[in-house]
C-alpha cells in the first residue's frame, strides 16, 4: 500500500520530493490546509455578494480585457471560457513525470489559502495525482509571465471534463476517466480559472525535475576521476591546500571528492614523467565546482518558488484585501534556468575534452583506444558524437530570459520566456548525460589498457559493475549500442540523494 504525504504549510524540499516520487506516495490535504482553503473561498463568496465594483479576474475579463465587467450569473461561464480559450498548447507532450510534478506544485500553491479555490477543486487535483491521471500538456505555448497559461490550461481542462489524460499508459478522454471514477465535472466559481491558470508550475516542474537529475554532477566527478587515472594524471592539483586559498564551496567539494575516489590507486600515485595535465583534468575542481555552486543557487530559487503563491489576484483575508499583482511572472525562474543551462553545458564541454585527450594516443595509450588502430577505428567516432552534442548544447545554452515579446494588446508587455528556458534545459541536461556516458565508455576502455596497474578500489568496484553491462572493445563493433547501455547503466546506479543534493 502506498504511504501518504500530508500537504501542510511546511515547505517542500528536494529530499521530500525525491522520496515522494521514489516511494510513490499519495497526497492528502491536512486539516490546517483544508481550513485555509475553505476560509478563503468563503471570504471571496461573501465579498462577491456585497461588492459590486470590478475586481480583476473575478468579475472582469482577462489581460487587456480587464475593464470588461462580467455579470454575476456568468461567472462560472467566464472561468470555463478562460480555461478553454487558453488551452492552445502545441509541440510535444510534456513528459508524464513532469506533469505529475506540475500537479503537486499546483496543489501546494493553492493550499496556502490566498487563491480562492474551492476545496473540491483542490481535492480533484489530489485525485488526479493519487490515481496517476495525468493531463496531456504540451511543451509550447507559455511566455512564462502571465503564469504558464497554456500549459496550465491543459493541466486544468480535465477538471471540467475537457481535454485528454494519460491513464494506464494510454491516452484517454477526460470524460471517460470521469465515468470510470464516478467523478462529476467541477463547477468552477469566481476566480478559480485564474487560480488554476496563473502560476509558474510548468517552469517549476521542469526545474525541479532537472535538479533531481543533478546527480550528473556527481557522475562528472566520478567519471572525471576515472579519466584522470586512465590518462596517468597527477593528484597534486586536488590537494586541499590549493583550494583553501580560493575557497569556493563547489571547488572544495569537487577536489575532496575526486581525491576520495582515487584513494589507494596504484595509477595515480606512480611516478610521473610530466609535470602538468591539461586543464580538462587539472581544473576539474574549478569547473565542476562552479557548476555545483550554480546548482545551489538554482535550488534555492526553485524551492522558494514551489513553496509560494504564484496566481493572481491574491486574497488576503486578515487585511480584507484582494490585490492584483504579478507573482505569476517567471523572471526568477527564467534566469535560474538559463544559469542552470550554462552550468550544466560546461560539465559536458569539459567532459568531451577529456574524451578527446584519451583517444589521442598520448601517455602510452593506443590511438583511439583499440588494438590494431587503422584496421579498427575504435573510439574515434564516439568523440565526434560528444563534440556534436556539446556544440548543440552551446546553442541551447543561449539565454532565453534576455528575450521578451509584447502580448495581450500591450497589457502584458514584458515576459520572461522562462518556459522556453525550461524545455531547452531539459534537452540540454539529457544531452550532458549522453556526453558523460561517452566519457565513461572511453575511460573504462583506457583503464583496461593500464593493467596490471590498478585504479582505486572504489573505482575498480564501479568498473566491475559497469563491465557487467558493457564489455571491453577488442575490435570494431556497433558502439551505438554500448553508448545506450552506458546511459542505462548510469541511470540504474543508486546514489545517496543527500550526498549529491548537498
Amino acid at each position: 500500500m502506498r504511504s501518504v504525504h500530508l500537504i501542510t504549510t511546511k515547505t517542500l524540499d528536494l529530499i521530500t520530493i525525491s522520496n515522494l516520487i521514489s516511494e510513490e506516495k499519495k497526497l492528502k490535504l491536512s486539516d490546517e490546509v483544508v481550513e485555509k482553503i475553505q476560509n478563503c473561498r468563503s471570504y471571496l463568496d461573501n465579498k462577491m455578494e456585497t461588492h459590486s465594483d470590478p475586481i480583476y479576474g473575478i468579475n472582469t475579463g482577462f489581460g487587456s480585457l480587464y475593464n470588461v465587467k462580467i455579470t454575476s450569473n456568468n461567472l462560472t461561464k467566464l472561468q470555463e471560457n478562460l480555461m478553454k480559450s487558453h488551452a492552445c498548447g502545441t509541440g510535444d507532450m510534456v513528459p508524464k513525470e513532469i506533469v505529475k510534478l506540475m500537479l503537486l506544485f499546483k496543489i501546494q500553491s493553492l493550499s496556502y489559502g490566498y487563491s480562492g479555490s474551492q476545496l473540491q477543486t483542490v481535492n480533484r487535483l489530489v485525485d488526479f495525482y493519487n490515481n496517476d491521471v495525468l493531463p496531456i500538456v504540451y511543451t509550447q505555448g507559455s511566455l512564462g509571465a502571465s503564469g504558464d497559461l497554456a500549459p496550465l490550461a491543459h493541466l486544468s481542462l480535465p477538471l471540467i471534463g475537457e481535454g485528454d489524460v494519460w491513464y494506464n499508459e494510454e491516452v484517454k478522454t477526460a470524460c471517460s476517466i470521469n465515468e470510470k471514477f464516478n467523478w462529476k465535472p467541477i463547477q468552477l466559481k469566481s476566480k478559480e480559472g485564474l487560480a488554476l491558470l496563473n502560476g509558474t508550475q510548468f517552469m517549476s516542474a521542469y526545474g525541479v525535475h532537472l535538479l533531481l537529475k543533478s546527480y550528473l554532477s556527481y557522475f562528472a566527478d566520478l567519471i572525471g576521476a576515472m579519466s584522470l587515472d586512465a590518462f596517468n594524471g597527477r593528484i597534486e592539483p586536488f590537494d586541499e591546500l590549493v583550494h583553501l586559498v580560493r575557497p569556493h564551496n563547489g571547488q572544495l567539494k569537487t577536489a575532496a571528492r575526486i581525491k576520495e575516489f582515487l584513494q589507494d590507486s596504484e595509477l595515480i600515485f606512480q611516478k610521473k614523467k610530466h609535470v602538468q595535465d591539461p586543464y580538462s583534468f587539472r581544473c576539474m575542481p574549478q569547473v565542476h565546482g562552479a557548476t555545483k555552486d550554480t546548482l545551489a543557487f538554482v535550488t534555492k530559487t526553485f524551492l522558494t518558488e514551489i513553496n509560494s503563491v504564484t496566481d493572481n489576484p491574491n486574497i488576503f483575508i486578515g487585511e480584507d484585501k484582494i490585490i492584483s499583482g504579478g507573482n505569476f511572472h517567471g523572471q526568477p525562474l527564467a534566469l535560474a534556468l538559463d544559469y542552470l543551462k550554462i552550468a550544466m553545458a560546461e560539465l559536458g564541454s569539459i567532459s568531451e575534452r577529456r574524451t578527446y585527450q584519451l583517444v589521442s594516443g598520448q601517455r602510452g595509450l593506443p590511438a583511439f583506444l583499440v588494438d590494431n588502430p587503422g584496421l579498427n577505428s575504435g573510439f574515434m567516432i564516439p568523440q565526434y558524437t560528444a563534440a556534436s552534442i556539446v556544440s548543440a548544447n552551446k546553442q541551447l545554452a543561449t539565454p532565453a530570459s534576455v528575450d521578451s515579446i509584447v502580448s495581450s494588446n500591450g497589457q502584458e508587455d514584458h515576459v520572461s520566456m522562462g518556459a522556453n528556458a525550461a524545455t531547452q534545459a531539459y534537452q540540454l541536461v539529457y544531452n550532458v548525460e549522453n556526453v558523460l556516458s561517452i566519457e565513461l565508455l572511453n575511460a573504462a576502455q583506457a583503464l583496461n589498457f593500464r593493467v596490471p596497474k590498478k585504479t582505486s578500489p572504489f573505482l575498480q568496484t564501479f568498473m566491475n559493475a559497469y563491465r557487467t553491462e558493457v564489455s571491453f572493445v577488442h575490435e570494431d563493433r556497433v558502439l551505438h549500442n554500448d553508448i545506450l547501455d552506458t546511459i542505462r547503466f548510469l541511470s540504474s546506479v543508486n546514489i545517496d540523494t543527500v550526498d549529491y543534493l548537498s
